[in-house]
Protein backbone atom coordinates (compact mmCIF):
# COMPACT_ATOMS: atom_id res chain seq x y z
CA UNK A 1 0.00 0.00 0.00
CA UNK A 2 1.35 3.37 -1.01
CA UNK A 3 0.77 6.21 1.45
CA UNK A 4 1.47 9.94 1.23
CA UNK A 5 2.28 11.56 4.58
CA UNK A 6 2.18 15.37 4.66
CA UNK A 7 3.50 16.56 8.03
CA UNK A 8 5.47 19.74 8.74
CA UNK A 9 7.28 18.30 11.78
CA UNK A 10 10.22 16.55 10.15
CA UNK A 11 11.00 14.52 13.27
CA UNK A 12 7.44 13.19 13.46
CA UNK A 13 7.43 12.69 9.68
CA UNK A 14 10.57 10.56 9.93
CA UNK A 15 8.99 8.55 12.75
CA UNK A 16 5.84 8.01 10.66
CA UNK A 17 7.80 7.00 7.60
CA UNK A 18 9.95 4.54 9.53
CA UNK A 19 6.99 3.08 11.43
CA UNK A 20 4.79 2.69 8.37
CA UNK A 21 7.58 1.21 6.26
CA UNK A 22 8.26 -1.32 9.04
CA UNK A 23 4.61 -2.39 8.64
CA UNK A 24 5.02 -2.92 4.89
CA UNK A 25 3.72 0.41 3.57
CA UNK A 26 5.47 2.34 0.79
CA UNK A 27 5.66 5.92 2.05
CA UNK A 28 6.18 9.25 0.32
CA UNK A 29 6.78 12.08 2.78
CA UNK A 30 6.75 15.84 2.40
CA UNK A 31 6.65 18.71 4.88
CA UNK A 32 4.90 21.45 2.87
CA UNK A 33 1.23 21.75 1.92
CA UNK A 34 1.81 22.92 -1.66
CA UNK A 35 4.14 20.03 -2.40
CA UNK A 36 1.74 17.63 -0.68
CA UNK A 37 -1.11 18.80 -2.89
CA UNK A 38 1.05 18.41 -6.01
CA UNK A 39 2.04 14.86 -5.02
CA UNK A 40 -1.56 13.95 -4.16
CA UNK A 41 -2.80 15.12 -7.56
CA UNK A 42 0.00 13.79 -9.75
CA UNK A 43 0.71 10.40 -8.18
CA UNK A 44 -1.45 7.48 -7.18
CA UNK A 45 -1.82 6.69 -3.47
CA UNK A 46 -3.88 4.19 -1.53
CA UNK A 47 -4.32 6.71 1.30
CA UNK A 48 -3.19 10.13 2.50
CA UNK A 49 -2.22 11.16 6.01
CA UNK A 50 -2.54 14.95 6.24
CA UNK A 51 -1.55 17.24 9.07
CA UNK A 52 -3.90 20.22 9.28
CA UNK A 53 -1.34 22.89 10.19
CA UNK A 54 1.07 23.02 7.26
CA UNK A 55 3.13 25.74 5.60
CA UNK A 56 1.63 26.76 2.25
CA UNK A 57 -1.72 25.03 1.86
CA UNK A 58 -3.12 23.66 5.09
CA UNK A 59 -4.43 20.10 5.26
CA UNK A 60 -8.09 21.15 5.15
CA UNK A 61 -7.49 23.16 1.96
CA UNK A 62 -5.77 20.17 0.37
CA UNK A 63 -8.67 17.93 1.40
CA UNK A 64 -11.28 20.40 0.13
CA UNK A 65 -9.56 20.73 -3.26
CA UNK A 66 -9.16 16.97 -3.64
CA UNK A 67 -12.84 16.37 -2.87
CA UNK A 68 -13.87 19.21 -5.20
CA UNK A 69 -12.01 17.30 -7.93
CA UNK A 70 -13.91 14.13 -6.95
CA UNK A 71 -10.77 12.39 -5.68
CA UNK A 72 -11.84 9.37 -3.65
CA UNK A 73 -8.50 8.51 -2.06
CA UNK A 74 -9.01 7.81 1.66
CA UNK A 75 -7.69 10.59 3.92
CA UNK A 76 -6.76 10.52 7.59
CA UNK A 77 -6.29 13.91 9.21
CA UNK A 78 -3.47 13.89 11.74
CA UNK A 79 -3.39 16.90 14.02
CA UNK A 80 -2.94 18.34 17.48
CA UNK A 81 -6.37 19.97 17.16
CA UNK A 82 -8.91 17.95 19.06
CA UNK A 83 -12.01 20.08 19.62
CA UNK A 84 -15.28 18.63 18.42
CA UNK A 85 -15.86 21.45 15.90
CA UNK A 86 -12.43 20.95 14.34
CA UNK A 87 -12.97 17.20 14.03
CA UNK A 88 -16.41 17.76 12.51
CA UNK A 89 -15.00 20.32 10.04
CA UNK A 90 -12.45 17.79 8.79
CA UNK A 91 -14.91 14.93 8.57
CA UNK A 92 -17.54 17.09 6.86
CA UNK A 93 -14.99 18.17 4.26
CA UNK A 94 -14.51 14.52 3.33
CA UNK A 95 -11.86 13.10 5.63
CA UNK A 96 -12.32 9.40 6.27
CA UNK A 97 -10.78 9.49 9.73
CA UNK A 98 -9.23 11.87 12.25
CA UNK A 99 -6.36 11.07 14.60
CA UNK A 100 -5.14 13.48 17.27
CA UNK A 101 -1.56 13.84 18.43
CA UNK A 102 -0.06 12.25 20.42
CA UNK A 103 -0.95 8.82 19.03
CA UNK A 104 0.45 5.33 18.74
CA UNK A 105 1.78 4.24 15.36
CA UNK A 106 -0.11 0.97 15.83
CA UNK A 107 -3.39 2.91 15.90
CA UNK A 108 -2.53 4.75 12.70
CA UNK A 109 -1.63 1.44 11.03
CA UNK A 110 -4.91 -0.13 12.20
CA UNK A 111 -6.89 2.84 10.86
CA UNK A 112 -5.08 2.64 7.51
CA UNK A 113 -5.84 -1.07 7.26
CA UNK A 114 -9.51 -0.40 8.08
CA UNK A 115 -9.66 2.24 5.33
CA UNK A 116 -8.10 -0.18 2.85
CA UNK A 117 -10.62 -2.89 3.73
CA UNK A 118 -13.51 -0.45 3.36
CA UNK A 119 -12.15 0.83 0.04
CA UNK A 120 -11.63 -2.70 -1.29
CA UNK A 121 -15.19 -3.65 -0.35
CA UNK A 122 -16.58 -0.58 -2.10
CA UNK A 123 -14.54 -1.27 -5.23
CA UNK A 124 -15.64 -4.92 -5.26
CA UNK A 125 -19.26 -3.79 -5.03
CA UNK A 126 -18.83 -1.44 -7.97
CA UNK A 127 -17.21 -4.14 -10.09
CA UNK A 128 -19.97 -6.59 -9.23
CA UNK A 129 -22.64 -4.04 -10.10
CA UNK A 130 -20.99 -3.12 -13.38
CA UNK A 131 -20.36 -6.70 -14.44
CA UNK A 132 -23.82 -7.95 -13.55
CA UNK A 133 -26.49 -5.38 -14.38
CA UNK A 134 -29.24 -7.95 -13.89
CA UNK A 135 -28.11 -8.78 -10.35
CA UNK A 136 -27.74 -5.08 -9.53
CA UNK A 137 -31.16 -4.18 -10.90
CA UNK A 138 -32.64 -7.09 -8.94
CA UNK A 139 -31.08 -5.63 -5.77
CA UNK A 140 -32.52 -2.23 -6.63
CA UNK A 141 -35.98 -3.77 -7.13
CA UNK A 142 -35.67 -5.48 -3.72
CA UNK A 143 -34.91 -2.08 -2.19
CA UNK A 144 -31.30 -2.66 -1.12
CA UNK A 145 -28.83 -0.11 -2.42
CA UNK A 146 -26.13 -0.94 0.13
CA UNK A 147 -22.52 -0.46 -0.97
CA UNK A 148 -21.62 -3.65 0.87
CA UNK A 149 -23.20 -5.68 -1.94
CA UNK A 150 -22.80 -8.53 -2.78
CA UNK A 151 -21.99 -9.33 0.87
CA UNK A 152 -25.07 -7.64 2.32
CA UNK A 153 -28.25 -9.61 2.87
CA UNK A 154 -31.67 -7.92 2.99
CA UNK A 155 -32.34 -9.44 6.41
CA UNK A 156 -29.43 -7.52 8.00
CA UNK A 157 -29.01 -4.53 5.71
CA UNK A 158 -29.31 -1.14 7.36
CA UNK A 159 -30.05 0.62 4.07
CA UNK A 160 -33.20 -1.21 3.00
CA UNK A 161 -35.65 1.13 1.37
CA UNK A 162 -39.21 0.37 0.31
CA UNK A 163 -39.20 -1.79 -2.83
CA UNK A 164 -39.07 0.07 -6.11
CA UNK A 165 -42.03 -0.57 -8.41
Amino acid sequence: MKILVVEDDKKLGGFLRKGLEAQGFVVDFCDHGDKGYTLATTRSYDALVLDIMLPGRDGLSILRQLRDQHATVPVILLTARSSLNERLDGLNLGADDYLTKPFYIEELVARLHALMRRDALTQASRVAAESSPTRFSRRLRSGCVCTAQPFCRPSNCATIYPPLH
